[in-house]
C-alpha cells in the first residue's frame, strides 16, 4: 500500500485552500489547528507588511499562511533535507520571490537571518517550534531555544512567539524579553515574549 501523503490547505488570506504538504511525521510535527488559528487571530493585523522567520519550519505551514495573510516577507529555518524539499514545493504555490529559505541547522544559522534584517534596518516576528524536548536526541533543545531569545538583538525582534510543550516551565523574562501570555491547547503552549526595554 502506498503511503497518503500528509497535507493541510493555507486557511485565509490570498492563497486560501492553496494545499501544502507535510513532511514525514517521524521528523517534523505538524502545528496544529487551533494553534494555528489562535496564533492568527492574536496577529492578524500586526503581521500585514511584517517581516517573518519560522524556525524549525517544516512544511512552512505557519510562515506561508503568514504570508498569505499580508506579511512582507517570510525567512523558512530547517535542518531536516526531506522537510526542506516539502517546504520547497510548498513556497513554489504561493510567492517564491517572498520567501527564502536557510536550510542547516537553525541554532548555526539564526545570525545569517539577523544580519540581514540589520544590513536592512527591519525588525521581524520570530515564531519558534523547536521539537519537543521528549523527541530523542533532544533533551537540550529548549536550553539551547532560551539562548538562542537571550541573543537575538532587541532592535531587530518585533515580538517572539515559542510553540512548545505545556509542561515547559518557560522563564517570565529571557534577556530583554518578557513574557506577554501564554495559552494552552492540550499538550501545546503558545508562548509570546516582547522587548521590555
Amino acid at each position: 500500500m502506498k503511503n497518503k501523503l500528509l497535507s493541510k490547505k493555507i486557511v485565509a488570506g490570498k492563497y486560501k485552500g492553496k494545499v501544502l504538504l507535510l513532511p514525514s511525521k517521524s521528523t517534523t510535527r505538524s502545528s496544529k489547528a487551533i494553534v494555528l488559528e489562535s496564533f492568527f487571530n492574536t496577529l492578524q493585523f500586526d503581521i500585514v507588511d511584517a517581516n517573518f522567520v519560522e524556525l524549525f519550519s517544516g512544511s512552512g505551514s505557519i510562515g506561508l499562511e503568514a504570508l498569505s495573510r499580508g506579511a512582507k516577507k517570510v525567512y523558512f529555518m530547517e535542518k531536516d533535507a526531506s522537510a526542506v524539499k516539502t517546504l520547497q514545493q510548498n513556497i513554489a504555490q504561493t510567492d517564491p520571490n517572498a520567501c527564502e529559505v536557510i536550510a542547516g541547522d537553525s541554532f548555526t544559522n539564526i545570525g545569517s537571518v539577523v544580519s540581514k534584517l540589520k544590513r536592512l534596518n527591519e525588525d521581524a516576528y520570530f515564531y519558534i517550534d523547536p521539537p519537543f524536548s521528549i523527541r530523542e536526541g533532544m533533551e537540550d533543545i529548549y536550553k539551547k531555544t532560551m539562548q538562542l531569545i537571550e541573543n537575538l538583538p532587541a532592535l531587530h525582534v518585533k515580538m517572539i512567539i515559542i510553540e512548545h510543550m505545556s509542561g515547559l516551565d518557560i522563564p517570565s523574562k529571557i534577556g530583554v524579553y518578557k513574557v506577554k501570555k501564554s495559552k494552552k491547547f492540550g499538550k501545546t503552549t503558545l508562548t509570546y515574549l516582547v522587548n521590555m526595554e
